[in-house]
């Protein structure tokens, strides 16, 4: 553990990242794409349906939820931009249904439950499989007292008590939130969201690139054991510990492994300038219908892409089509969208043979 936490400290926080891992050109559009996969992810552990493609596509176009998976996956892209603003605000009852009550909005069976805190006993944990009941959490009038240690916990630093590094301590406040339960439904989402909150407030930067969310959600059942065994016993949070510790090696990994990809991609994208009046977007973008050639492109999609407006992006689109390398694809009688175009094959071999 205390290996994992050192090496956490020299790549998560600081400086030693920002020049070395993520290229610093890159680093908007890398977030973006980050806090999607993490919202995605977060909101499929918890049962939500929608495909990486369909839901990014959501994300990127800013489109109306159509279902209640959307629109988990699109309380989770808010919630987590809302605390990344809110990442110097000490934790307080206030914040953290507020939290909840973005990350369940329009989600929840009784809208009445949206940032409030459960009311009965009647919440139970429960297999998905057998439906066996595997944790019943504390009475639900000991939740008060718990959000009042939970953020005494969270904002207590005062010197010279014992030293608890900030990882392990982000690790167990989504320990607490969970075990607890303190809401009727959106527990997971919240307490992976305090985690996330609380590793951003104490300066490790690197961890809004990190898609922490999609590693536990490929080793779900090993993530849900890691609870049952801290409980079977005598509470002791190793268990929980070391299996989140390797979820944060995993994703860092991951993430050094997307970098250097997306690098590959980029230098690849350097062979379409060799056309001649091709701008660096429009290379990109013939490099993104390489790379999957019955991909369809739409205007807002890109403008967040490259963080441009849509005149700008339009020109670029409408140059490529003048070209015969994309072309229009009608979608409604107001709006038209881009595909591969009838000369793009010829203009491939063209650069092959440059």
């Amino acid at each position: 553990m205390q290996r994992l936490c050192h090496e956490f400290d020299m790549n998560f926080g600081g400086s030693w990242g920002s020049s070395s891992i993520l290229p610093s050109q890159d680093r908007e559009k890398y977030l973006i794409s980050s806090v999607m996969e993490e919202a995605i992810s977060s909101s499929q552990i918890e049962g939500a349906s929608s495909t990486r493609k369909v839901a990014k596509d959501m994300l990127r176009r800013e489109s109306k939820p159509r279902n209640r998976s959307e629109q988990m996956i699109f309380n989770n892209y808010q919630a987590i931009r809302f605390m990344t603003e809110h990442k110097e605000d000490p934790l307080s009852e206030e914040l953290l249904l507020r939290i909840h009550s973005l990350m369940t909005e329009n989600t929840l069976d009784n809208p009445a439950d949206v940032g409030r805190f459960r009311q009965t006993d009647d919440v139970v944990v429960a297999n998905e499989l057998t439906k066996e009941v595997v944790h019943v959490p504390p009475s639900y009038k000991e939740i008060p007292r718990f959000v009042e240690e939970l953020c005494r916990f969270v904002n207590d630093d005062v010197q010279g008590r014992a030293f608890l590094h900030p990882i392990i301590k982000a690790i167990a406040i989504h320990f607490m939130l969970a075990y607890v339960h303190p809401f009727v439904d959106g527990n997971g989402r919240t307490a992976r969201a305090l985690f996330y909150w609380y590793m951003l407030k104490n300066g490790y930067w690197l961890t809004e690139y990190l898609s922490i969310s999609r590693v536990i959600y490929r080793s779900k059942a090993s993530y849900e054991n890691a609870y049952l065994y801290v409980e079977n016993d005598r509470n002791d949070m190793g268990y929980f510990l070391t299996y989140h510790l390797q979820v944060l090696e995993i994703a860092f990994e991951e993430l050094k492994t997307y970098i250097e990809r997306k690098i590959t991609q980029k230098q690849r994208a350097v062979d379409y300038l060799r056309l001649g009046d091709i701008n660096e977007r429009q290379a990109t973008i013939l490099a993104m219908v390489r790379d999957d050639p019955g991909i369809v492109i739409s205007v807002k999609e890109l403008c967040g892409k490259f963080q441009v407006t849509q005149p700008t992006i339009k020109s670029d689109l409408d140059k490529l089509v003048a070209r015969g390398l994309l072309k229009w694809i009608r979608i409604n009688g107001r709006r038209h969208d881009y595909m591969k175009g009838p000369e793009y094959e010829s203009m491939m071999k063209k650069i092959n043979n440059l």
